[in-house]
């Protein structure tokens, strides 16, 4: 893989509640190549199957429908030849791990290592006036602040140069994200 493949992959992350999904679907609407969240995937997923790999049910469980979906999701935008905005990346997982308090296995770490994203990752702040919880989203304002902190950690020691998203609306965002992007 040369390096220019994995500069076309651009990470939003942050914590829940930040407006990422939001961006995700307004720079999705703009024309612009984008990857959804995998972990609300697989909560919509679980509760429509009445499944127990759910972030609040069993966390292991849970990690490992997302490191598999985070790494497909991964291969498919390297496959798209195309600049992707993905909402979250393969660190996400070990960011999930870490602010639940459990160790990360080794093969989610190798993963983490292994599915190189662009250097450069925007990171939602923690935005209490947009914050909300809803049935996939369940975090209390202290767990998303908390989570903020643990994703800006997790990225910087897996390398990642984080760029924080300005609290503007949604439209400013997309801008943001296209002009320093270059789509």
């Amino acid at each position: 893989m040369r390096l220019n493949d994995v500069d076309r992959l651009h990470v939003v992350t942050g914590g829940p509640g930040s407006g990422k999904s939001t961006l995700i679907e307004a720079l999705a609407a703009a024309g612009v190549a984008t990857s959804a969240e995998v972990g609300r995937a697989i909560i919509r997923e679980e509760l429509a199957a009445g499944g127990s790999a759910l972030p609040w049910a069993d966390h292991y469980a849970f990690a490992e429908r997302m490191i598999e979906r985070e790494v497909a999701a991964h291969a498919d935008a390297l496959a798209s030849g195309l600049t992707v905005v993905l909402d979250r990346g393969v660190p996400d997982v070990i960011g999930f791990l870490r602010v639940s308090g459990l160790a990360v296995p080794p093969p989610i770490d190798a993963a983490a290592r292994a599915c190189r994203y662009n250097h450069r990752v925007f990171i939602a702040p923690w935005w209490p006036e947009i914050f909300t919880t809803d049935a996939e989203r369940k975090q209390t304002p202290a767990e998303a602040r908390a989570t903020f902190a643990v994703m800006v950690a997790t990225y910087r020691d897996y390398g990642y140069r984080l760029v924080e998203l300005p609290r503007v609306p949604v439209a400013e965002r997309v801008a943001f994200i296209r002009q320093a992007i270059q789509v």
